[in-house]
């Protein structure tokens, strides 16, 4: 079988260790870029770092997203447990990180039973 067979690449090539180590980072989420993290990297940091100054530990990430500085984030907290669960009063929290997933700043900017829909208009 040719080397091409083998590799996939069509090229008569070997894959070289630094194709094996972007393959592998790839099928974990992490990214191949000195200084550049996964989105699943960071949603670890914000949740973690938000349960470390609230108290409270994060349900959820609710939404992820790069930016020119780090990240963003909204994290949903159980902030009343109440009975029935329906009732438990939530909040999200928007948090911004650095490019080394350091939080920066934090605010609630929602507050909400669990039992509630958002309802578009």
């Amino acid at each position: 079988m040719a080397a091409s067979e083998k590799d996939g690449t069509g090229s008569g090539r070997r894959p070289s260790q630094g194709d094996d180590t972007a393959r592998r980072a790839r099928r974990s989420g992490r990214a191949t870029k000195p200084g550049k993290h996964s989105a699943a990297w960071a949603m670890r940091r914000a949740a973690g770092q938000l349960e470390e100054l609230l108290g409270r530990v994060p349900e959820s990430v609710s939404a992820i997203k790069p930016t020119e500085e780090g990240w963003e984030a909204d994290v949903e907290v159980l902030e009343l447990e109440r009975v029935p669960e329906t009732t438990s009063v939530l909040g999200t929290y928007h948090v911004t990180l650095d490019e080394e997933g350091d939080l920066l700043a934090y605010e609630r900017t929602r507050r909400y039973t669990r039992g509630q829909i958002d309802r578009r208009h």
